[in-house]
């Protein structure tokens, strides 16, 4: 893989560097640092904010199944004790394993070393969020399954006393809105693709849905870093 270019690099003053190994640096362009305690995000935008699509694997689609893309998501997964989700992104994914090494194996090596050197098991946690109870509990994910309407501040709480601290939601869009509501998300990681999605009569939302921000309450980011892999942009905010 070619290695992401490093544009801009400021990570919050209050994040830990990461045990990364010499490939997992290379390939990332440098040093990753997270809060102890922290939650991030990860989303692949078209370059007109569209980040899912009905009828179609989104992720590959929008990213052009971008190598860069997928090795960031897997380094991001590597970091966290669990991967939080909405029931529907579960079902939109049906059989996929929210892994390090499933998403992109030339790396899962490393992914591994990284994680044993956070002491984390092999693998981090997938939690599934559901108002209904209504998901497939077969599927090769084995998720943790948090039914119920609840705030999203009691489930981060029931997670961090199960004693895993980083976590990081991979969507979708509801979930994103209900973090920015209650002041909750930390780090936001944006993969921008340089793609048009377009929109008619289907709905395809951006990054966050159910809560409008703008005009009287932004919630504004402040850029930690920034890369690039030909034609692609790997963005990160501080939204703390």
């Amino acid at each position: 893989m070619e290695a992401l270019q490093s544009l801009f690099e400021a990570p919050p003053p209050d994040a830990s560097e990461l045990p990364l190994g010499q490939q997992l640096r290379d390939l990332y362009g440098g040093a990753l640092a997270l809060r102890p305690d922290c939650v991030y995000s990860n989303f692949v935008s078209s370059l007109d904010g569209v980040v899912a699509m009905k009828g179609a694997s989104s992720g590959p689609a929008i990213s052009g199944r971008s190598e860069g893309d997928r090795f960031l998501m897997g380094l991001l997964r590597a970091c966290a004790d669990c991967v939080l989700v909405g029931a529907q992104t579960f079902r939109d994914d049906a059989g996929h394993l929210w892994t390090p090494g499933y998403i992109y194996p030339p790396a899962a090596g490393e992914f591994g070393a990284l994680r044993s050197a956070l002491k984390l098991p092999e693998t981090p946690q997938l939690v599934v969020l559901s108002q209904s109870g209504d998901v497939d509990r077969s599927q090769p994910a084995r998720p943790l399954v948090l039914e119920g309407e609840r705030p999203l501040g009691s489930v981060l709480e029931e997670l961090r006393a199960r004693g895993w601290r980083r976590v990081l939601c991979e969507g979708g869009p509801r979930v994103i809105g209900e973090l920015l509501r209650q002041s909750l998300l930390d780090d936001m990681f944006l993969t921008l693709s340089p793609v048009l999605a377009g929109r008619d009569r289907e709905w395809r939302p951006g990054m966050v849905g159910g809560i409008e921000l703008l005009p009287e309450h932004g919630a504004w980011g402040r850029l930690a870093s920034a890369r690039r892999q030909g034609s692609h942009l790997f963005l990160r905010y501080d939204l703390r």
